[in-house]
């Protein structure tokens, strides 16, 4: 089997029976022996609850009610609860205790019929722009294990690009699926607010769910499972109008696209990430999308500091563990930990309302100004692994520079609640890939994704292949 496949295309193998669920599996966990002990991209896994998982899907096939993707292997990212895992969320001030219940996207891709593939890395309690912790150690890039494969979903954007499994699990609350995908040239695509359920959204409702793949096609496909009104939460996201993976050969009306590559952080930009976004905007003028400079409104410096130190302090701080373990936290955990101690709730609830009073302002340019806007993804090349992790902790309470220039571009799209898609359309002179991002307005998944698989076409990025993963795959 292709351990390249994507996740439909392995559906599709599945369901027509040319492969058993328990042969993928066994395939896959034979390449997370020979590959993750160098990538550290698999922090747990249960073989054999994989190999009980798989079989079950083999009889659902068997018995014709097999579901979408029916014995697909999925890793969840460790920050997200599974019922009878360890749930750690990346921290020694955890204990390994099994979850009692699934996150409900948990549900909604069990539902689907994926089987679940073990737990991918993240840094604690995610805030990091990495997936290095004390508890399970650095995760490493399959095309160079010098770099880091991002954060917060670095163990899903490593275990995809060495094609430990077709696709994974991911979250995002400033950049955290978009930044891991341009660092290992895959797709991230961040939702919408409210698009995807969650038992609770953090962050001030800027966290959400999703997954990193390697196609355009999954990323629809993925939104599909994922992307479904929740009758139980604050609120959702208007109804799409048709399947996602319909949009990829959907006609669609040409763009107004605006270009920005300087970022509202006022962090300097790598010239290579300059060129990702300007490769990308040729081919969308290539396409029949107009490309014109822009210069948004993306929040004022007390709101993004605010949201920054404020909200994501408190978060930390209402994290669920015991307190008494409060020791055991990386320093930088440490400080926003005791950061959040240093504000009032008064203080809380009027940033809350300065950034919903902002987004209203940044979110009315799409549609206005411009239909979509195109970015680097980052402002920064890839970090060697280590660089933003010391920096974090050596510094909890400086600039941080490298960690910023890698969300600059990203996290505003969090506080707004937009969708955004990070496309792998470049490599930097030392090999590494680097992403360009779209931002779609209020709810405009299907748009994006439309775009993508135009660009898709242009690039065929699918068929790259991480160093690392093609070595191991030639032996």
């Amino acid at each position: 089997m292709d351990p390249f496949i994507s996740a439909t295309e392995l559906a599709a193998l599945l369901s027509s029976r040319q492969v058993s669920a328990v042969e993928a599996a066994d395939f896959y966990l034979d390449r997370i022996d020979a590959i993750n002990p160098r990538i550290n991209a698999i922090v747990w896994i249960d073989r054999d609850d994989v190999r009980r998982r798989a079989l079950e899907a083999d009889r659902r096939i068997a018995a014709g009610t097999a579901r979408p993707f029916e014995g697909v292997p999925i890793p969840i990212k460790d920050l997200t609860p599974v019922a009878g895992q360890p749930y750690t969320a990346s921290s020694l001030a955890i204990d390994p205790d099994p979850a009692e219940a699934n996150e409900v996207t948990v549900d909604l891709l069990e539902d689907a019929g994926f089987v679940l593939f073990g737990r991918s890395n993240s840094p604690e309690f995610g805030p990091l722009t990495v997936s290095e912790n004390r508890r399970w150690g650095k995760t490493r890039n399959p095309w160079n294990p010098d770099f880091t494969s991002g954060g917060s979903s670095g163990g899903a954007s490593a275990a995809v690009a060495a094609a430990l499994a077709p696709v994974a699990h991911a979250s995002d609350g400033g950049g955290s699926i978009r930044v891991p995908s341009a660092a290992t040239g895959l797709i991230g695509l961040k939702p919408s607010r409210g698009r995807v359920p969650n038992d609770v959204r953090g962050w001030e409702q800027s966290v959400t769910e999703g997954a990193i793949t390697r196609t355009v096609a999954d990323a629809a496909a993925m939104l599909d499972v994922l992307g479904v009104a929740d009758p139980l939460a604050w609120y959702s996201a208007p109804p799409k109008r048709r399947p996602y993976i319909d949009e990829l050969t959907a006609a669609g009306p040409q763009l107004r696209v605006g270009l920005l590559l300087a970022p509202p952080t006022g962090a300097e930009v790598d010239d290579e990430c300059v060129v990702a976004a300007l490769k990308l905007a040729r081919t969308l003028e290539h396409l029949g999308h107009s490309v014109e400079p822009a210069d948004p409104f993306l929040y004022s410096d007390d709101a993004v500091r605010g949201f920054a130190d404020l909200v994501i302090s408190a978060s930390v701080w209402a994290t669920p563990f015991d307190h008494a373990n409060v020791d055991r936290l990386d320093p930088y955990i440490r400080y926003r930990f005791d950061r959040a101690t240093t504000f009032h709730a008064g203080e809380y609830v009027a940033l809350a309302n300065q950034l919903q009073w902002e987004t209203r302002r940044v979110v009315a340019q799409w549609g206005r100004d411009f239909d979509i806007l195109l970015t680097p993804t980052t402002a920064c090349q890839t970090p060697r692994v280590g660089a933003v992790y010391d920096e974090a902790n050596e510094t909890p309470d400086g600039p941080r520079l490298t960690e910023l220039r890698t969300i600059s571009f990203t996290s505003f799209v969090n506080i707004a609640g937009l969708p955004a898609i990070s496309l792998p359309v470049h490599a930097g002179t030392n090999g590494m890939p680097i992403g360009a991002q779209l931002i779609g307005g209020a709810h405009g998944e299907a748009t994006l994704l439309r775009v993508a698989a135009e660009v898709e076409q242009a690039f065929d990025w699918q068929l790259d292949r991480a160093p690392l993963a093609q070595h191991v795959e030639a032996h």
